[in-house]
């Protein structure tokens, strides 16, 4: 009898730790999200985005990164997570997500782009609703410890809006 309760006492502490370890296994291993295809072709994305900036009267907004990069994803995340940047974003950019990875470089892409993956990744890079490249930023001079500054954010689409570089917006 002795024996048997020891047993059983052990099977709860057994069971209790299997069921720490399935609770605590499913809180840490959340997906991350996809957002970048390395299956689609970067020359192509970029020529459609600029077929829809020209129609809609918005710039390109490239960024170039990976799944495989923690910053690329973070930032994807903050901009979702703030209504004003993403509403500013939408309004006066088409977005694109180009790959960057082993399995696809898009070095075609990068070329055009001026080899933007010089800077690290994530990398932002502006083009014109004729595809001319207005800049490229880098994303590190957007940090601020494990996260991006807003108001630094904000900054840069503004000062890259269709609005900002179009001459007549400065005129009295």
């Amino acid at each position: 009898m002795y024996f048997a309760c020891k047993l059983s006492n052990l099977m709860k502490k057994i069971f209790f730790i299997c069921l720490i370890m399935a609770i605590a296994t499913s809180v840490f291993a959340q997906e991350k999200p996809e957002i970048y295809d390395p299956e689609l072709n970067g020359l192509e994305q970029i020529q459609i985005a600029i077929k829809n900036a020209a129609t809609e009267n918005k710039h390109v907004l490239v960024q170039v990164g990976g799944n495989w990069c923690g910053w690329c994803i973070l930032f994807h995340q903050y901009i979702k997570d703030d209504a004003e940047l993403e509403k500013y974003i939408n309004d006066n950019y088409k977005v694109i997500h180009l790959n960057w990875s082993p399995d696809n470089r898009n070095e075609e892409a990068l070329s055009l782009l001026e080899f933007p993956q010089r800077f690290g990744f994530p990398v932002f890079v502006i083009l014109d609703e004729t595809g001319k490249r207005l800049h490229t930023q880098d994303s590190g001079l957007l940090e601020e410890g494990k996260g991006y500054n807003r108001n630094n954010v904000m900054r840069f689409f503004q000062n890259w809006s269709p609005k900002a570089v179009n001459p007549d917006s400065y005129k009295k």
